[in-house]
C-alpha cells in the first residue's frame, strides 16, 4: 500500500497546520524548514532545513515528492520553472503563483478579466507617482510589487507634500500606485482549485485589520448584499480557473457599496490563508485538507459552515509566555472555543495562534465574538482581559 507523498516549501504555521488532516488522509507530508525550531518542524515527522531560494537545495527536498506545493510565496519563480521542467510536480503552478508573488502582475490579470479593480498604475519614479496622483486623486497607495505581507511594503501618501517620503522606495524597477480605497470593510473569498478544473469556494467573509493584521474573521459575513457575495465568489472562481490555480486561493476584497460592483479586488493568496482559519472547526472541509486534496487532484470536500456564524480571533504574542499555562482558565470559560497555537515562541505583536468558536443555534454574533475574544485575551494576557469594544 503506497499513498502519495507531499513536500511543503516552508516551515510556519501554515504547514503546521496541514499535519493533522494529512495524518487522516494518510499522507506523507515533508517540509524544507527555514530552521530547526520553526513552527512546522514539530508537527511533521520529517523535515529538512534548506534554502528556498537555492535552486540544489529545492531539487533535493523535491526527490521522491509526488508533489510540491508551498507554506508562502517566496520561492523565486525562475527556480520553481526548472523545477518543473526537470519533472517536479510543482502546485501551484509557477505560471499561476507568478501572479500571488507579483502586485503589478496580478493588477493586469484582474483588469485583462474585466473583474472589479482599483485604479492603479507602474511608476518608476517620484514623477510618475505625482502624476497618477493628479490622475486618481489624493491619497495614493504606493506598493513594492514583491515580498509584502501584513502592511509591510506598503506607504500611504495623503498629499503630493508626502512625496519625498516614497524617494527611497524606488530604483530596483516599477513599483505599484494604487487609489486609496474609501472602503466599508473588508472581504475575503477562499476557493479551491484541482489541476483538472474542480473548484469549490467557501461563503464570503468579512476579515477585520488591526494595525495591518489580521485580528478576527467573521464566517459568513454578516449583512452582505446576497447579490455582491454571489458575485464576489464569481470573481475569485474565474480568477482561479484563468490562472489555472491550483490548490487553495485567497483573493483578499474591499466592500465598497458605491461602486457598481459593490466591491474592489485588494490582493491574492496562492496557499491557505488567515482569512480562512475559521474552516478547520466551521467548515465541514478546512482549507488544510482541501488544499491537499486539491495538489493532489482528489474531489474536493464540502464547503457547508458547521454552524450560523463562525467567529476566528487571532492571538499575537503578549503578556503571557506560557501559553499552556492559561490553557485550564481559557478552556474551562469557554468550553466549546477550539484554540490552536503554532509552536512558536512569543514575542509581542507575532501570530502566534487562533481561536474558533462555531455559534449555537440562535446565539447573536457579539456573544460569539465576545467568547473568541475572551479566549484569545486569556492565552494572550494570562488573565481574563478582554471586554467587548
Amino acid at each position: 500500500m503506497t499513498f502519495p507523498v507531499i513536500g511543503v516549501v516552508g516551515g510556519g504555521q501554515l504547514a503546521r497546520m496541514m499535519a493533522a488532516p494529512a495524518i487522516e488522509l494518510g499522507l506523507e507530508l515533508r517540509v524544507l524548514a527555514e530552521g530547526p525550531g520553526v513552527s512546522a518542524v514539530a508537527a511533521v515527522a520529517s523535515s529538512t532545513v534548506g534554502d528556498y531560494t537555492d535552486l540544489d537545495a529545492l531539487r533535493a527536498f523535491a526527490a521522491g515528492l509526488d508533489v510540491l506545493t508551498f507554506d508562502h510565496e517566496h520561492v523565486p519563480g525562475e527556480l520553481l520553472e526548472q523545477l518543473t521542467a526537470e519533472g517536479v510536480n510543482v502546485q501551484p503552478r509557477p505560471s499561476a503563483l507568478a501572479h500571488a508573488q507579483d502586485k503589478l502582475r496580478m493588477r493586469r490579470a484582474v483588469e485583462d478579466l474585466g473583474l472589479p479593480n482599483p485604479r492603479w498604475a507602474p511608476v518608476a519614479d517620484l514623477g510618475a507617482l505625482e502624476a497618477f496622483g493628479r490622475t486618481a486623486g489624493w491619497p495614493v497607495v504606493l506598493k513594492t510589487p514583491r515580498g509584502g505581507y501584513d502592511g509591510k511594503g506598503v506607504l500611504v501618501l495623503e498629499t503630493p507634500a508626502d512625496l519625498p517620503r516614497a524617494a527611497d522606495w524606488f530604483g530596483a524597477g516599477d513599483l505599484l500606485a494604487e487609489q486609496f480605497v474609501p472602503f466599508e470593510r473588508e472581504l475575503s473569498v477562499l476557493v479551491a482549485r484541482t489541476p483538472s478544473g474542480r473548484t469549490r469556494a467557501w461563503p464570503v467573509v468579512h476579515s477585520i485589520q488591526v494595525a495591518s493584521v489580521c485580528d478576527e474573521v467573521i464566517a459568513p459575513a454578516q449583512g452582505l448584499d446576497p447579490s455582491v457575495a454571489a458575485a464576489a465568489t464569481e470573481a475569485a472562481l474565474r480568477l482561479a480557473e484563468a490562472l489555472e490555480v491550483t490548490g487553495v486561493m485567497a483573493v483578499e476584497l474591499f466592500e465598497t457599496p458605491a461602486s457598481p460592483s459593490g466591491f474592489l479586488i485588494n490582493e491574492l493568496a496562492m496557499r491557505p490563508h488567515n482569512s480562512g482559519h475559521w474552516t478547520m472547526d466551521g467548515s465541514v472541509t478546512g482549507q488544510f485538507e482541501q488544499h491537499l486534496r486539491a495538489v493532489l487532484d482528489l474531489p474536493l470536500g464540502d464547503t457547508s459552515p458547521t454552524g450560523p456564524v463562525v467567529v476566528m480571533k487571532n492571538y499575537l504574542g503578549g503578556a503571557n509566555t506560557d501559553i499552556f499555562g492559561a490553557y485550564a482558565e481559557a478552556l474551562a470559560a469557554e468550553p466549546s472555543a477550539k484554540v490552536h497555537f503554532y509552536g512558536k515562541e512569543v514575542r509581542p505583536g507575532r501570530k502566534i495562534g487562533h481561536v474558533n468558536v462555531v455559534a449555537a443555534p440562535g446565539e447573536d454574533l457579539q456573544t460569539v465574538r465576545a467568547r473568541a475574544g475572551r479566549t484569545a485575551a486569556i492565552l494572550r494576557d494570562g488573565t481574563d482581559s478582554w471586554k467587548e469594544k
